[in-house]
């Protein structure tokens, strides 16, 4: 079994920071990819960040220069700092890895809850 869990979402005024984190617990081997998405009310949901495990980044396009993801595979935590806040950056906001549970076994997909992060103008 497999759990992530975000935290740090809540409400900032627009041009401020917020940190999000994902903490994976459970039977794991290896955390292939972790990524960052988010769904604003009646869109879809859209990939903003991801982070390889040998820390390669990428980033959408909105978000560039304001986002930063991170990753410590020690501890199987993810983050994701986010400056300059603005009000389209209000969404929720969901951490997802790409796992394996064991040395030979599949990569698999895995989703957390979800953290609201509303940014007021």
């Amino acid at each position: 079994q497999v759990q992530l869990v975000e935290s740090g979402g809540g409400l900032v005024q627009a041009g401020g920071p917020l940190r999000l984190s994902c903490a994976a617990s459970g039977s794991i081997f290896s955390i292939n990819v972790m990524d960052w998405y988010r769904q604003a009310p009646g869109k879809q949901r859209e990939m903003v960040a991801r982070i390889t495990r040998g820390g390669s980044t990428n980033y959408e396009d909105s978000v560039k220069g304001r986002f930063t993801i991170s990753r410590d595979n020690a501890k199987n935590m993810g983050y994701l700092q986010m400056n300059s806040l603005k009000p389209e950056d209000t969404a929720v906001y969901y951490c997802k890895a790409i796992i394996r549970r064991v040395l030979v076994g599949p990569l698999e997909n895995y989703w957390g809850q979800g953290t609201q992060v509303t940014v007021s103008s």
